[in-house]
């Protein structure tokens, strides 16, 4: 079972080239905490003769250390590599290995159990053909299960190994072992078809890993590494749509200029008419280029140079397909998201999107559900957490193409990057986004969008955000902002910090930490009326920077536009407006910003104002002068 062959010594070329024929099958293992996965993968390499010799001294060494099998080797230890995993006897990290057999190539993926670490077992599924989703026997299905299973069906894995370990724990009992298949094949019938087998096992002792187990001769399957070698994924690749994302424009002299990338899906011949994407224009295909030697003809995976009988535009990021078979071209579309980061995911926040070989600036426009992973209930959000799973509305700020995740995974994902950080954040598959068949097309128009809202009132939605303290002018100014709009004909209202506190901010104490709660309420309230179509003129006094960010980051950094009113606080104190600064002096309330703590000022506002200096009528005049320039009027 080893991959040894004797051709090694005898005809080391003819080996290469056998190897390099053989099929390559990516898998992953996956499941709950302490199920087994890194043990599995170990004692597949040991029983299958696939460990170096020293390696294995190492591991062996290594096992008095940080073993947890007593005195035999902890085979686990040869994925669980980082010094954390050994110390807390989990995967923290995915760790992959290569081996081969005489007839397969296997990269094998062991990801993380813990919930935590949701984000690392979907990085690790994304590439993969087939899953082995590990079970204890003493525990049966548990959330973490439910969790890596749905995400093994969202990512489009269609083969699915059901691997129910420790076998050994539970006197190798037949009952137990069809216990659980029906517990999770019930599950099953919720998720995508696929092609589910059941194996009962022993990692640790080696029970139809490698080999058939002696304890279960009541099981009549395939061991494991038989069922890995054997199962079919050759149909499961996409030789129809042809898809090639341009990744680099090679012009070495002015007699040649190549376009360079690896095709995603589909075959392309010499003579082939193609279409490049999004420019629409069309050429024929004149050479097909790889590092050796000129081709007849490429297929999906390959690392190819396409040359054209036209000399027409390409650059990095556009797709060549044929014309005949056009993926769609949209600005917007539906995807399931995955979120991997401790920073809530909210609408109207700003990302890039990357897809494929090209990025494009966009934003989350709306969420429609949450997933449970454990009942697969659809439940409603206004945003996802971390590890969180759910469907949402995707707008980018430019059309980009692509094909719904089910029908070919390399053109239907995307990742989410932070634009500050450049850190990936999110991950996403497309949705596919043809109508039902069931029923007419354009039958119901579809609901008013905020675009729609826009035009017809004309303008830009906005939340024009007056903050200071108490006094600054802030209500006096929101209020005279929605006069002028409105004198205008435009559509806008106020929200007032004051009026929150009498009814959704009623419960909140007047605080540094309850002014922040006010003001992040107050900014969800802001978006809805934002995406209505209006202009919003808002008033609060937002004494911290952490606060104020939250709050545009709810709202849109390019929606929220902060004007800072910033009188002397002497000013302040004559007109004193509530009382607040009276009530003060006679008691010394802690709760008063720029007495009883400072006021932060913002580090970056559109316009700052003294209050002091301009009259009402300049200040507004000054405001209105930004909202023209901003073009929101």
């Amino acid at each position: 079972m080893s991959h040894q062959s004797e051709l090694i010594s005898t005809d080391i070329n003819a080996y290469l080239a056998q190897h390099e024929r053989k099929e390559l099958l990516r898998l992953l293992t996956c499941g709950s905490v302490d199920d087994g996965k890194s043990t599995l993968i170990g004692r597949l390499l040991y029983d299958a003769k696939m460990i170096y010799e020293d390696q294995l001294a190492a591991i062996e060494e290594d096992s008095v250390k940080s073993g947890t099998t007593g005195d035999d080797i902890d085979l686990a230890l040869l994925v669980d590599g980082l010094q954390a995993e050994r110390e807390q006897g989990i995967t923290i990290d995915v760790a992959y290995r290569y081996f081969s057999t005489a007839k397969r190539k296997f990269i094998i993926a062991d990801t993380p159990g813990h919930e935590q670490y949701t984000r690392n077992m979907a990085t690790g599924a994304s590439t993969c053909d087939l899953a082995i989703i590990l079970i204890d026997a003493r525990y049966g299905v548990q959330t973490q299960t439910r969790r890596h299973s749905f995400l093994a069906s969202l990512l489009g894995i269609k083969h699915i190994i059901v691997a129910i370990n420790k076998m050994d724990l539970v006197d190798y009992s037949q009952d137990t072992f069809l216990s659980i298949k029906k517990d999770y094949t019930e599950f099953t019938k919720k998720l995508a078809p696929a092609d589910f087998q059941f194996i009962p096992l022993s990692a640790l002792n080696g029970d139809n890993v490698v080999n058939p187990s002696k304890h279960m001769s009541w099981h009549t399957g395939l061991p494991l590494m038989s069922m890995l070698e054997s199962i079919e994924i050759a149909e499961d690749k996409n030789y129809t749509d042809f898809r090639f994302p341009v990744q680099y424009v090679n012009r070495p002299n002015l007699n040649f200029r190549g376009f360079c990338g690896t095709i995603a899906s589909g075959v392309v011949r010499k003579g082939d008419e193609i279409t490049v994407l999004p420019s629409l224009k069309k050429s024929t295909v004149k050479s097909i280029v790889t590092h050796d030697e000129e081709l007849e003809f490429a297929h999906a995976s390959m690392a190819i140079t396409l040359t054209f009988e036209d000399e027409i535009d390409i650059s990095r990021g556009d797709i060549i397909v044929h014309g005949d078979n056009l993926p769609q071209t949209a600005d917007s579309f539906e995807a399931v998201l995955v979120w991997m980061t401790e920073k809530s995911l909210l609408a109207g926040q700003q990302y890039d999107f990357k897809l494929g070989t090209r990025t494009v600036q966009g934003s989350i426009k709306s969420f429609r559900h949450r997933i449970d992973v454990n009942s697969l209930e659809k439940i409603p959000a206004p945003g996802l957490e971390l590890n969180e799973i759910g469907l949402a509305e995707i707008k980018l700020d430019q059309p980009v193409s692509f094909d719904g995740y089910r029908n070919n995974r390399a053109t239907g994902n995307f990742i989410l990057i932070d634009k500050l950080s450049n850190v990936t954040v999110g991950a996403g598959v497309i949705e596919n986004q043809q109508p039902p068949t069931d029923r007419p097309v354009d039958t119901v128009r579809p609901h008013v969008n905020k675009e729609e809202r826009a035009h017809r009132y004309g303008q830009k939605p906005a939340t024009i955000m007056f903050i200071g303290v108490s006094g600054s002018g802030k209500s006096t100014l929101a209020h005279g902002l929605e006069r002028r709009l409105f004198d205008k004909g435009r559509v806008s209202t106020v929200l007032d910090g004051k009026a929150m506190r009498l009814g959704l901010s009623k419960d909140l104490p007047h605080t540094a930490i309850g002014r922040a709660e006010n003001l992040r309420r107050s900014a969800h309230v802001a978006r809805f009326v934002n995406e209505s179509g209006l202009i919003c003129c808002a008033s609060f006094v937002a004494p911290n920077e952490e606060s104020r960010e939250y709050a545009a980051d709810i709202i849109g950094p390019d929606n929220c536009y902060f004007i800072y009113l910033n009188p002397p606080m002497e000013i302040c104190k004559q007109r004193d407006p509530s009382g607040l600064y009276t009530a003060y002096e006679g008691s010394k309330s802690d709760d008063v910003p720029g007495l009883s703590f400072p006021y932060q000022p913002p580090a970056t506002v559109r316009l700052e104002l003294d209050t002091s200096v301009l009259s009402i009528q300049e200040s507004l005049d000054e405001v209105l002068r930004l909202m023209r320039t901003e073009g929101i009027i």
